[in-house]
């Protein structure tokens, strides 16, 4: 194929000269500068404007030099002070002499008697306070693009931060902005010394002050780096901090500098120990995290961050910091008995916190799970956790939830148990989720596997209001009965799987307070089951059957064709709307009441027989007392009742006609277990 380009002009001017070595060409270039530039003939053979011009330009820059060293910088402490001031609508003023030097490789400048006073609302007290400060830059990296500080010396500062319960802080000196979260970025400063420094901290929203001393020394001894020493207190108990970091020698931007960090207060103890990625970018770390303490709610007045409350807890993992970022990964340890892993991140991703949570416990013991949802633990002498309700006697924990540490921030939460401990409800397996936003915590799933049958549901407490208001749906699927009833004799009473189910909704700031107030239904429903015969039998308080059975030591069982029991609950009370035990020889409806507030129940059974009984005490069963420990018995008035009966017809009659009243014909027919099953759903 013929090549248009061979033959054009144009193309093969382009391509010889491509050929010309590079030096011929800036050869060529320069030639052509010195015969026809007239700048450059100029300056070879300057005229009288060109000399003029120059020794006008040379004159300029050395009135310049001589301005700037012999400037006296203190004339410009009042015009820095009121610029700064107004900018920053608080006093800020440079008290004592102004010094800079210009002429160095590296410049520096000296203020003493720096104030920077505080907003109108700190007390009138100085953010800080300086007597003299030093500093100084490298000239060569500042024409590459970075700032390297030599040298920083700074005497006795004063430093006062104020943090107010509405959330304004007394050294943020742009208010409007909003807070991202995003941590200081300083420098390299390859020297650092601090002379008689202090800190003052008051945080209101906390209950912290803390009172600190700060020093930064120069050398290789062990004293040598930079000690923060605080103490205070939160909440009237004591507080300390420590912080230490390696002596500033040759910092630099590719060497992470080494921190120790101990935090200890409110019963709870923090060590932190490693280093800053890139000094001083203070936005980014990395450090072995090791915390411990009584309860891991008592972390909320150190950190901030919203946690349950838990028995004595004991963790360590990986802490990192990239700017509002925080992750504690890979972190395990044992919190009450059971052990706990997982990861933790905190950010601020716009105006609120975040805190995503994804823990795991191989082993749990489920009274430590108590704890979280309000009761409280207790360390037994040989260390061992048991809970309690708080109330002397009650089941449900009375812990208050605290609402406003909900509003604080959102956040999901994923906590799995692989395995629990021998327990009295048989629990195998635990899976919680939890989202919370906007100060309304949803619960989903709440999940408990037992060895048979499970337990699942959702949970819905808006935090919104002063008194949180819940909502709870929870069901319950094959259980097993034996693990209700206890065994008597070695032997089950009772066999069979229950199901349930409890939608309930109402105000309350604990457990205890919602059960008091809460509405909605329950409903058990055993559709099958086994149950000794002798207690069948005194369902329907049949003397000859059932006491025989029962004092004979009989085994034998008969069947529960079904058992129904539903309640209506309103103000904390349910009422039996259903009650009905449909056994092989005895038919059984009950009534009455449990008070979920007061946590006691009274229900009474009457029992009939399908079959004729020669003598059968009509006497109801009666459930009285607190759910923990109810008094099963029978009505006593009843029966005294039945036996003047009896007597009255005797003395009329016969003998023989006064055990009529004990005679019950046997006409109870079965239940329509279907029925009742489908209304209690």
């Amino acid at each position: 194929m013929p090549n248009p380009l061979k033959d054009n002009p144009n193309w093969i001017a382009l391509r010889e000269r491509a050929l010309v070595p590079a030096g011929r060409r800036v050869g060529e270039w320069r030639d052509w500068v010195v015969a026809n530039d007239p700048v450059y003939a100029a300056a070879r053979r300057p005229g009288p404007a060109e000399k003029i011009a120059a020794s006008v330009t040379l004159a300029l820059i050395l009135a310049v030099v001589l301005f700037l060293a012999l400037f006296d910088w203190n004339m410009l402490r009042g015009p820095i002070g009121r610029w700064a001031s107004a900018k920053y609508d608080r006093q800020i003023e440079l008290n004592g002499d102004l010094d800079v030097n210009l002429f160095s490789w590296t410049p520096s400048a000296q203020v003493r008697e720096l104030r920077i006073g505080g907003p109108d609302w700190a007390n009138e007290r100085d953010t800080l306070k300086v007597d003299d400060l030093q500093a100084s830059v490298r000239l060569r990296s500042l024409f590459a693009g970075q700032v390297e500080v030599p040298r920083v010396a700074i005497t006795r500062p004063e430093v006062v931060l104020i943090a107010a319960e509405d959330g304004r802080r007394s050294w943020d000196l742009d208010p409007n902005r909003p807070d991202s979260g995003e941590g200081m970025k300083l420098p390299p400063i390859q020297r650092l010394i601090i002379r008689d420094g202090t800190l003052s901290l008051t945080e209101q929203r906390r209950g912290i002050q803390l009172d600190a001393t700060i020093t930064a020394r120069e050398g290789t001894d062990g004293d040598a780096g930079f000690t923060l020493d605080g103490r205070g207190s939160m909440n009237g108990t004591p507080l300390t901090l420590t912080v230490k970091g390696g002596p500033f020698i040759n910092i630099r931007r590719d060497r992470p500098y080494g921190f120790r960090a101990t935090l200890a207060g409110v019963g709870t103890r923090l060590v932190a120990d490693g280093s800053i990625t890139r000094p001083f970018d203070l936005g980014r770390f990395t450090s072995t995290l090791s915390l411990q303490g009584q309860d891991l709610a008592d972390i909320y007045l150190i950190t901030g961050i919203t946690a349950p409350n838990t028995p004595p807890y004991r963790l360590s993992g990986t802490l990192t910091r990239d700017d509002a970022k925080f992750s504690f990964s890979d972190f395990s340890g044992r919190v009450g008995s059971s052990d706990l892993s997982g990861e933790v991140v905190v950010d601020r991703p716009g105006e609120r916190l975040r805190v995503d949570a994804d823990l795991r416990s191989d082993l749990l013991d489920i009274d430590d799970l108590a704890s979280v949802l309000g009761a409280r633990p207790q360390v037994t002498p040989a260390g061992n956790t048991v809970v309690t309700s708080g109330l002397p006697g009650k089941l449900l924990p009375d812990a208050p939830l605290n609402v406003e540490r909900l509003r604080a921030m959102d956040g999901t939460l994923r906590y799995r148990a692989a395995r629990v401990k021998r327990n009295e409800l048989d629990i195998r397996q635990v899976d919680l989720g939890a989202d919370l936003k906007d100060g309304i915590l949803n619960l989903d799933p709440v999940a408990f596997d037992f060895n048979r049958g499970e337990l699942r549901g959702t949970a819905k407490i808006n935090a919104t209001r002063d008194t949180p208001y819940s909502a709870v749906d929870f069901r319950l699927r094959g259980y097993p009965l034996e693990s209700i009833i206890p065994a008597r004799g070695g032997a089950p009473t009772v066999t069979g799987s229950a199901l349930g189910r409890a939608q309930l909704e109402g105000p309350g700031a604990s457990i205890h307070d919602f059960a008091d107030n809460s509405r909605g239904t329950m409903s058990l429903v055993v559709p099958q089951g086994r149950m000794r015969a002798a207690f069948a039998e005194l369902l329907g308080i049949n003397a000859t059957a059932g006491l025989g059975r029962l004092l004979g030591g009989d085994q034998s069982t008969a069947e529960i064709r079904c058992a129904v029991a539903s309640f209506s609950v309103t103000e904390g009370v349910a009422t039996a709307r259903t009650f009905v035990i449909d056994t092989t020889p005895v038919l059984a409806r009950g009534a009455g009441t449990i008070d979920l507030g007061a946590e006691t129940m009274n229900l009474r059974i009457d029992g009939e027989t399908k079959e004729a009984r020669l003598v059968r005490l009509w006497s109801p069963i009666v459930v009285q007392g607190p759910l923990t420990a109810p008094r099963v018995g029978v009505d006593t008035g009843s029966v005294v009742g039945q036996a003047g009966l009896g007597a009255a017809i005797g003395a009329l009659l016969n003998p023989l006609a006064a055990l009529l009243p004990f005679v019950d014909p046997g006409l109870a027919e079965d239940a329509n277990c279907g029925a009742l099953i489908s209304s209690a759903r």
